[in-house]
């Protein structure tokens, strides 16, 4: 296997998180997956994924080598798209299915930076907790949270999310201080609904600690669980970044911070291996928001 193909397999192999997902994806057998992925340890002389009771995980090296065959397939791909388009200034309409939380907390704040740079790409955002059905829909690109499922679908890993614990003084004062996840059993929890059921909170490098909360208050749109908990309505758990305005004034506190999960990567999800210059675009621009990078350095080859 030459070595780019090895670094398509490596990528597929992190984003599934199982051998035997990326050999259903790619179509082939899964130890053709399993000793490649050894053959390519052994010729960089380090350890690239570890088993875990969750499936397999990237190491430390094998992260720093997952960004950088990112970033070599994204920019084959650019190098592609930009002699197959010529000249001519991208254009036409982009149709994104985005969570809620995300489309007006991180993208919507940024598109007057992004149509100052590309102003003939329209872009569509279609808001939604469900999983959109991209063909049927005409959805160009998905944004996604957390490990993706068996889809089928072209996913590439481009953020991720740290997840915060919080909840206002005042009702610490009245209900005292939870020092560990199984404390959270005795207080008012506010929970994320998601297709009818509440999200589940989880604590610890493996996600050892998992619980479902339960409370008098809960809502699928995340502004509502950002006002009731600064309103002392209970404990929340959700993206950090929902919540960092309020702890930034201290209206609100972050809780069992020693004990936060690893942040749940985020996928942009397309239905097809080649997709338009366009939708890579906006793509990137959306990587840039979860990034918090200026908007001007996404895709800095596309000016």
């Amino acid at each position: 296997m030459d070595r780019l193909s090895a670094l398509q397999l490596f990528v597929r192999v992190v984003d599934s998180g199982s051998f035997s997902q990326a050999a259903r994806d790619l179509g082939v057998g899964q130890p053709t997956v399993s000793k490649q992925i050894a053959a390519l340890e052994e010729r960089l002389g380090a350890q690239l994924l570890s088993r875990t009771t969750r499936g397999l995980r990237p190491t430390a090296s094998g992260l720093d080598f997952y960004d950088a065959a990112q970033r070599v397939l994204r920019d084959l791909a650019e190098a592609e798209g930009s002699v197959s388009s010529g000249n001519e200034q991208t254009s036409g309409m982009v149709r994104v299915a985005v969570p809620p939380m995300l489309a007006s907390l991180l993208i919507v704040p940024r598109l007057l930076d992004f149509y100052a740079r590309f102003p003939a790409i329209s872009i569509e955002l279609v808001v939604s907790e469900r999983h959109s059905d991209l063909v049927q829909e005409g959805i160009d690109l998905a944004v996604r949270i957390g490990r993706m499922s068996n889809s089928g679908l072209v996913a590439r890993k481009i953020g991720s999310l740290d997840f915060a614990t919080v909840v206002s003084p005042d009702y610490l004062a009245t209900n005292g201080v939870p020092r560990t996840p199984e404390d959270l059993h005795r207080h008012h929890l506010i929970a994320h609904r998601y297709l009818g059921a509440s999200v589940s909170w989880t604590f610890g490098d493996d996600d050892e600690h998992a619980i479902t909360p339960t409370g008098r208050f809960s809502s699928n749109n995340p502004a509502d669980m950002v006002v009731a908990v600064v309103a002392g309505l209970g404990i929340a758990q959700g993206p950090r970044r929902l919540f960092e305005a309020e702890i930034g004034s201290a209206r609100l506190v972050e809780i069992l911070a020693d004990r936060r999960s690893p942040a749940r990567p985020i996928y942009a999800v397309h239905a097809v291996d080649r997709v338009p210059r366009r939708a890579r675009i906006v793509s990137d621009f959306i990587a840039s928001c979860l990034e918090s990078t200026p908007a001007g350095n996404f895709e800095q080859g596309h000016s």
